[in-house]
């Protein structure tokens, strides 16, 4: 049996979203927070309002109850929807401050921004997006490493959207219908190249998440199912479960963060404040030096505890030079620098040559 290797960096996606509420001088703060923490990616969102949801689209349940209730989504989304300068501005800001940008877009306008326009190396598609086949296709085209998230998702829209991507990334033209999609798949040559540019986020779409709604070990579901990294994106509150996901092998997390969660906004109250996410970064390095490589073997500081813990052969009584040894004349104590006690049964009818007073070592 192979034994795993040692966990390798977790990537931390420090989500801060919509949470600059529409102030380009906000995300710039978040931008700097995300730096401070640890994180290696701050991520924003990249849409234009207009093209994202209609006039008679409803806000989530949870939207309603952090923002304006009479205000219509579109509204909302066009109070939080950021410039071309906005999003020029954060990229310098993220440059200078030595983090890594990264940003989801909602329509095809927007992906081409972020691929063509900024030349980005990579993005992240959100849930929303997991059925939407024209912006997956897209964004397959594009040549950039896709993170994806599944939340709301079964397993088989997971394969369908991947048979999209694949689709895109190893294919002429346009599809002539859904089942091009599951036929792709069948070609063993698209697999490594999705294992290559895509990532799976693993996530439940509600927020805050409960945590008994997370189910974690669909992480490995996936993992199996399709042979590509996955990760884990969490919507709970605390960090309990994140540092679950990284013990269970995400390769990614990605959290919401906010300057502060009483501010008003749709996804400040499920979100971490900046002191939080640095606890939590640091939380989550230590799980991966806590994993270690899974070979069972003593570690250098436990070397040295085992003459202290351990326990040797010694002698029960004073044992005079020449004696036949019996069990009644060993005894088994500390320290454990002498002959061990898994030894005990061999030591029986050998004869001393010495004499050996009691408690002194066999």
């Amino acid at each position: 049996m192979v034994a795993k290797m040692a966990n390798p960096k977790t990537l931390i996606i420090a989500e801060a979203g919509v949470n600059h509420n529409g102030d380009l001088n906000m995300a710039l703060e978040l931008v700097d927070k995300a730096a401070e923490a640890g994180a290696d990616y701050v991520k924003f969102q990249t849409f234009k309002a207009t093209k994202l949801a209609s006039a008679s689209a409803k806000k989530a349940s949870y939207q309603t109850r952090t923002t304006d209730g009479a205000e219509s989504q579109l509204a909302m989304l066009q109070r939080l929807e950021l410039s071309v300068d906005d999003h020029k501005a954060i990229m310098a800001r993220c440059d200078e401050k030595g983090v890594r940008f990264l940003s989801t877009p909602f329509d095809l306008d927007s992906l081409a921004l972020l691929t063509d326009t900024f030349a980005l190396p990579e993005i992240k598609l959100g849930s929303g997006e997991l059925t939407n086949a024209p912006l997956l296709l897209a964004a397959g085209r594009t040549g950039v490493r896709i993170i994806l998230s599944t939340g709301m998702g079964s397993l088989s829209e997971v394969e369908e959207a991947l048979g999209v991507l694949a689709f895109a990334m190893c294919r002429e033209g346009l599809p002539k219908g859904r089942t091009d999609f599951a036929d792709v798949l069948l070609d063993p040559a698209v697999w490594p190249v999705l294992a290559e540019r895509v990532m799976l986020l693993h996530c439940t779409t509600e927020y805050p998440a409960a945590v008994e709604d997370t189910n974690l070990h669909a992480m490995e579901t996936l993992r199996r199912a399709f042979g590509v990294q996955v990760g884990y994106s969490d919507h709970t509150v605390g960090e309990a479960v994140s540092l679950a996901a990284v013990a269970l092998g995400a390769c990614a997390l990605e959290k919401h963060f906010t300057l502060d969660r009483t501010l008003p906004g749709p996804d400040h109250a499920a979100s971490l404040e900046p002191g939080e996410l640095t606890q939590l970064i640091r939380g989550v390095r230590a799980v991966e030096l806590a994993l270690g490589t899974g070979i069972k073997q003593p570690g250098a500081a436990e070397v040295a505890n085992r003459a202290v813990a351990r326990k040797s052969l010694l002698a029960a009584r004073d044992l005079p030079e020449g004696h036949v040894l019996t069990l009644d004349d060993i005894a088994v104590k500390r320290p454990g620098d002498g002959i061990s006690p898994m030894a005990l049964w061999d030591m029986v009818g050998q004869v001393t040559t010495r004499a050996t007073p009691e408690g002194d070592a066999l």
